[in-house]
């Protein structure tokens, strides 16, 4: 893959995606790296995709693709580019993503040859509640170079194949998001405003005080991790039920999932 080129297409809130994708380009080692970060990519813009290799990241949102990626990757075209596949999901499982994903990626042209399903820390880690906290790490980042040097193999002995991935379809019911959000802590609340600039879907506004349109939250925790001073608690009661569920039952390390 030396001589070739890799186009990263990723949406990626909190920047573990981005990881792991970076990671699989690595591993890669193409000669030429094109970044499409879809994270806020607000305007819908049509490009094809040619030559080389892509790397199409997205996070699992409740076993699906989210909506907003899907949007996002209706941008993209391509003419049979070889398509690596990653869904990055918070321990719990990645359930049908990899398949919608797998799907999609075809039916903008792209000739899906891997898959793979990594951790990332769960959006909804804390650290008094921790959830795959510090995901992906080292190990992880490990796995994800040498993905991208065994797909670099499989590419250079000419198969192109697609291989079978796990998940079902028709895909799992949609969970539906939104009606709750992160809030700010005024008290705190310093209005730098990187909790505006970190939306990807820009719900947060921020002049003399921080308006956030619940309705529209997709609950990615983007603002929340981001905040320097800790002022943007996601402390909803339906919320802290769910985290409590993701520590009861998630808490057991696992370990990548890699369709080759």
């Amino acid at each position: 893959m030396k001589d070739k080129y890799v186009h990263l297409i990723y949406f990626s809130p909190t920047g573990t995606t981005r990881k792991i994708v970076d990671a699989i380009a690595e591993g890669l080692s193409a000669a030429q790296t094109n970044r499409h970060d879809l994270t806020y990519a607000f305007e819908k813009e049509q490009q094809d995709i040619a030559g080389g290799v892509a790397v199409i990241g997205i996070p699992v949102y409740a076993g699906r693709v989210p909506e907003d990626c899907l949007e996002r990757i209706a941008g993209y075209q391509a003419d049979g580019v070889p398509a690596v596949l990653v869904a990055l999901y918070g321990n719990r499982e990645f359930e049908d993503a990899l398949v919608e994903l797998r799907d999609v990626a075809i039916e903008q042209g792209f000739n899906v040859i891997a898959a793979g399903a990594f951790i990332g820390e769960h959006s909804y880690s804390t650290p008094k509640r921790p959830i795959a906290a510090g995901r992906p790490d080292v190990e992880d980042l490990r796995l994800a170079v040498k993905f991208g040097q065994d797909i670099a193999a499989k590419i250079e002995r000419g198969d192109l194949e697609t291989p079978e991935i796990e998940g079902h379809v028709p895909y799992r019911e949609r969970v539906k998001f939104g009606g709750v959000s992160p809030q700010t802590d005024a008290e705190h609340c310093t209005l730098c405003g990187e909790c505006a600039r970190a939306c990807p879907v820009r719900v947060v506004t921020v002049s003399d005080s921080v308006t956030t349109q619940a309705e529209n939250c997709i609950m990615c925790c983007a603002c929340v991790k981001i905040c320097p001073v800790d002022a943007r608690p996601f402390n909803h009661p339906r919320i802290e039920e769910r985290r409590d569920l993701l520590v009861r039952n998630c808490s057991t390390p696992k370990t990548p999932r890699i369709f080759l």
